[in-house]
């Protein structure tokens, strides 16, 4: 089945966000090199270094479907229906939204426990992999031991504060690797989780 696998952008300090929940420093390795790599959606072409591109083409051939959660869902005021990795969206929450404008979107609203929002993402990607992409929900995974790996593109900025990517750990976790892949402006770590 598939494998879980959390992925973010992340400051050299820690932050994938700044306190106001913007991340246009963590995000400028989108958009600083000439290689495009086109995604589901028409406004997310991205034009990174070749060796981030083959990254990203890599995560759009293996990705089967993503874990949100209600936050993220709100900010990016779910990306108008469709993710850039134009796979099934999973997002955790209390309450389904009421209002959502795309209800034949490829997006289910979970309001029973992560464990259960883990499980229907995994059937929705079959042998593909889940993209867990969320800090709360992280974190959650980490303290169930759902994850299997985590991706960092670490980026070289100091934010000082805003949103960590890891916080609130019940445990200690180990992790092997990592797998490094040097684009520009960001590095590419690839770890899996020791069982």
């Amino acid at each position: 089945m598939a494998d879980v696998i959390a992925n973010m952008s992340m400051s050299l300090d820690g932050f994938v966000a700044d306190p106001e929940d913007r991340i246009d420093h963590l995000f400028e390795w989108f958009g600083n090199g000439d290689v495009e790599t086109p995604t589901a959606v028409e406004w997310a072409t991205f034009k990174t270094s070749e060796a981030s591109a083959k990254m990203l083409r890599t995560a759009l051939e293996n990705v089967g479907a993503l874990i949100t959660g209600r936050r993220l869902f709100n900010l990016t005021q779910g990306w108008g229906g469709t993710h850039p990795m134009g796979v099934p969206v999973v997002v955790v929450t209390h309450e389904a939204p009421a209002d959502w404008p795309h209800p034949d979107a490829p997006f289910t609203f979970v309001t029973d426990g992560l464990e259960n929002a883990v499980e229907q993402a995994k059937k929705l990607a079959g042998d593909k992999i889940v993209a867990v992409a969320s800090t709360t929900i992280a974190q959650q995974c980490l303290n169930l031991g759902l994850l299997d790996g985590v991706q960092v593109d670490l980026v070289p900025v100091l934010l000082g504060s805003g949103v960590r990517f890891f916080d609130h750990l019940d445990t200690t976790t180990k992790l092997t690797g990592p797998e490094v892949v040097e684009g520009d402006g960001v590095t590419h770590l690839s770890y899996r989780i020791k069982r």
